[in-house]
């Protein structure tokens, strides 16, 4: 089916309030959910709602937790996120990072057990937007590790994210990097599981470490496990999420004595960097254009109709997702309906928001 952007918050927001969100919280997590699905990242989209609706029922989601500054100590904070909506807390974390980087050029947040932290995009563009080069790593601890480290053949940690955003310039849009350091994302495994399609060569191997395109392989026992991308590159970001944004914080890399069943818990460290801090911003803005006016000078290769920097192929689906609406695979509206089902969204509700696609 497809829905508008209003019409799938408005069915995020019925499951998540009554799975025990307050309207607002409900309504600010399934805004972000949907920014991923229009800006073509449904692996952190609404398909993410039953795992929240999971960890809420399982006591591992606490869905009026807030951040708490645990460590304040001039530009370097230290904040806690209680197990708390990742949207929220991260949110309200990068707030009081932003407010020390404007007094002091320069911060660092150190966020710990969040739950689910959704795009790490989401937080360095909420940076970028007040002007602010943002550098961000982050782990993630969940029930089992799903990548395997390079030239490894079981898995040993999660997707582990990493994140850059620049402030935009004159002529150019925000620059935002966000990716999973495996080849693909679990979600967007998920989203080939669902849809009976193939993932694409090298993105996964099955339990004896044999390269495979079937994504079943991580769903079912015993599992196989993700690829690091670029093989020893990839591997190399891997293990600093874990150790900037999880040892440093103190919510601690991933070792499995951390498994929790259906716990999915985030790490992270921002660094926020104020381009100005030398009087030089205007300079900086400029070269940045220059050099970005260059880079995408180069022609377009067989099959490209352009050079895209990070943050272009968003934007562009954005704009085409809010025109044609977003389209659900009927494993993923199954799933959302299963989750409404166990939280007692109404029979006749839920008929009447998923009908409206």
């Amino acid at each position: 089916m497809k829905l508008s952007a209003k019409e799938l918050t408005t069915v995020a927001c019925s499951i998540l309030s009554h799975a025990g969100a307050t309207a607002r919280d409900a309504e600010r997590v399934a805004t972000r959910l949907v920014d991923a699905n229009l800006t073509g990242h449904d692996s952190h989209g609404v398909g993410m709602i039953p795992a929240y609706v999971q960890g809420i029922l399982a006591g591992q989601l606490i869905p009026d937790a807030a951040a708490e500054v645990v460590q304040d100590k001039g530009p370097f904070l230290l904040v806690e996120g209680h197990q708390g909506f990742g949207h929220i807390i991260a949110e309200q974390a990068m707030t009081l990072a932003i407010a020390r980087a404007k007094t002091s050029h320069f911060a660092v947040l150190s966020l710990r057990r969040s739950f689910h932290l959704g795009r790490l995009g989401d937080w360095g563009a909420m940076a970028a937007a007040e002007g602010f080069i943002c550098i961000i790593y982050a782990n993630v601890q969940s029930s089992r590790p799903i990548v395997a480290p390079f030239g490894g053949s079981d898995a040993r940690f999660v997707t582990n994210p990493y994140c850059t955003a620049i402030p935009a310039t004159r002529k150019h849009p925000m620059f935002l990097l966000d990716m999973a350091t495996s080849t693909i994302a679990m979600g967007k495994a998920r989203v080939a599981e669902l849809s009976g399609k193939q993932v694409p060569k090298g993105c996964v191997i099955d339990a004896a470490g044999n390269p495979t395109t079937d994504p079943s392989v991580m769903f079912n026992d015993p599992m196989g496990a993700l690829t690091t991308f670029g093989q020893h590159k990839g591997f190399g970001l891997a293990l600093l999420g874990d150790i900037l944004g999880g040892s440093f914080s103190g919510g601690g890399a991933y070792l499995p004595e951390r498994e929790v069943e259906g716990q999915i818990l985030n790490n992270m460290m921002a660094i926020l960097i104020d381009p100005n801090v030398f009087g030089n911003a205007e300079a900086f803005g400029i070269d940045v254009d220059n050099y970005t006016d260059w880079v995408k000078s180069s022609p377009p290769a067989p099959g490209f109709d352009a050079v895209m920097l990070p943050g272009d192929p968003e934007r562009q689906s954005a704009k085409a997702r809010n025109a044609a609406g977003i389209h659900l695979d009927a494993g993923t509206t199954a799933q959302l309906i299963e989750a409404a089902r166990s939280v007692k969204v109404p029979e006749k509700e839920l008929f009447t928001l998923l009908n409206a696609g």
